[in-house]
């Protein structure tokens, strides 16, 4: 199971430069392996168009939400503090530890963690995770 941070996404939804690598990531795991945040996708909404994006990857997919609990909001303040992240790295952080995810991410922030933190071309579908 995959944990896709926002600049993952917004990436391809805004064909930024590396949204070809995010498409092939993408074409070559199952729906059913990926994970997102609520907050990654309230992020998105903030970006892009809200509507678009829930139908496109949420209805007619399986893209899993995943929401923290009360403990790990707790988790989360002690987590910006110890890697120096910000609130949206840490809530990603918080996510995919809490749920045994990997977290597919360009943001090089989490390299100050303990995370072992993936880009799309490290992946493909025959990897183990």
């Amino acid at each position: 199971m995959y944990l896709i941070d926002s600049n993952i996404w917004l990436e391809l939804l805004l064909e930024q430069e590396k949204a070809e690598e995010v498409r092939q990531f993408l074409e070559t795991v199952e729906t059913d392996e990926i994970s997102m945040t609520e907050f990654t996708l309230y992020s998105i909404g903030l970006i892009t168009i809200f509507r678009e994006f829930i139908s496109d990857i949420l209805e007619e997919s399986f893209v899993e939400r995943i929401c923290l609990s009360a403990s790990d909001f707790k988790k989360l303040l002690s987590v910006r503090q110890k890697f120096g992240l910000d609130f949206d790295d840490a809530y990603q952080y918080v996510a995919a530890k809490s749920n045994g995810l990997i977290l597919v991410s360009f943001d090089t922030d989490f390299d100050r963690t303990d995370i072992n933190r993936k880009m799309p071309r490290e992946l493909s579908a025959s990897d183990s995770i």
